[in-house]
């Protein structure tokens, strides 16, 4: 009986256990929280473009100011504000009857000259011939021909004179150096305009086509542009709202020093401008494409930062969520290229990020 009463006793004990241990484990299981649902992508390396950004601005490929170069009353505008004008058009015109009468009076001036010089020579060729015979001394055979001498020089002087006005009265009509668009009078009709100080300013004009576009890149960034070996780079540009402009320009000019203050080099590239789509003084994103690399890229959404850097949400081996440090590079399209801390194979979470929590279990669905 006691044997018995033993192995009943026994029986016993070992069902109140197990049913305590089934108990216990049905209260975990329910105490635990549900996997979160996120959206996974295995990444792996893949051809991509070595992409530098930085932040232009555009320019007229040929900026000239248009300026008074004599002095008059500005009679006339020929042209309208902001018209695409060729090169040799007339832009203004001021008062040119001054300046005729200046070049009549030089021209009158030259006259007198050149018959003082048909005297000289005259009295020269007869004093010579008398010199010779010894009919006059020689004293004034030289000073007919010192006469003479001047009066050569005196007719040079006077043809420059002329001269000088037909530029002056030339200058009265201003026509534009290049073409391009022309900018705002400055000067109203009937002003006194000279050719020093503030007068001396008519408009601008501006060539458009091709534009330049001016930027920087760190001097890393120079450098890493440097080393490539594939070609020129392409440069691209993206408009204020977002929209990529169609034409693809080229590096017209890099420079060859670095800026003490910023850390930076000075570049410009040149853009076809055809239809005036960009405006000179605009800024504008730039990206210098030079070349590819293999590179492993993940969404930018799924890149986080914390005080430690730039951090991912991997699944691990057991299903787990867990954080994966990163270096990033550079952007590329709506992708966020990683050049250190992520290998192929390595599954990464891109959405529902703000419910994981280091050692939470995922269930993953594949990325959209």
């Amino acid at each position: 009986m006691i044997r018995v009463l033993s192995i009943v006793v026994c029986l016993a004990l070992a069902s109140c256990s197990e049913g305590d241990a089934k108990q216990k484990k049905d209260e975990t299981a329910k105490s635990a929280p549900p996997p979160v649902q996120a959206a996974v992508i295995e990444v792996a390396p893949r051809e991509v473009p070595v992409v530098f950004e930085a932040v232009g601005r555009s320019e007229g490929s040929r900026e000239v100011q248009i300026r008074a170069r004599v002095s008059g009353i500005l009679e006339r505008q020929r042209y309208t504000e902001g018209d695409r004008v060729k090169a040799g058009a007339v832009l203004f015109q001021i008062e040119r009857a001054p300046f005729e009468i200046d070049l009549q009076q030089s021209r009158a001036a030259l006259a007198q000259e050149r018959a003082r010089y048909a005297l000289a020579e005259q009295d020269f060729a007869r004093l010579r011939a008398l010199a010779d015979r010894r009919a006059i001394s020689q004293r004034e055979a030289d000073q007919a021909a010192s006469a003479l001498q001047q009066s050569a020089a005196a007719v040079q002087l006077a043809q420059a004179r002329v001269r000088q006005s037909e530029l002056n009265l030339s200058y009265t009509t201003v026509e534009a150096p290049i073409a391009g668009i022309t900018g705002r009078a400055v000067q109203s009709i009937g002003s006194l305009v000279a050719p020093n100080g503030d007068a001396a300013l008519l408009t601008t004009l501006t060539r458009t086509d091709p534009v330049w576009v001016r930027f920087a890149l760190s001097e890393a960034e120079f450098a890493s542009l440097r080393a490539r070996e594939s070609g020129a780079p392409q440069v691209h540009i993206e408009m204020a709202d977002g929209r990529a402009y169609e034409q693809t320009g080229r590096v017209n000019f890099a420079g060859s020093t670095v800026d003490a203050n910023l850390g930076t080099v000075q570049m410009r590239a040149e853009f076809a401008n055809p239809r005036l789509d960009i405006l000179p003084g605009q800024y504008l994103r730039v990206h210098v494409i030079a070349g590819t690399q293999r590179a492993i890229v993940v969404p930018q959404a799924a890149v986080q930062q914390n005080e430690s850097g730039r951090f991912v949400w991997i699944i691990d081996a057991e299903g787990k969520a867990a954080q994966r440090t990163i270096r990033a590079g550079n952007w590329v399209g709506k992708d966020w290229v990683v050049l250190d801390g992520l290998k192929a194979g390595d599954k990464v979470i891109t959405d529902n990020l703000a419910r994981l929590r280091p050692g939470a279990p995922v269930q993953a669905k594949p990325a959209a």
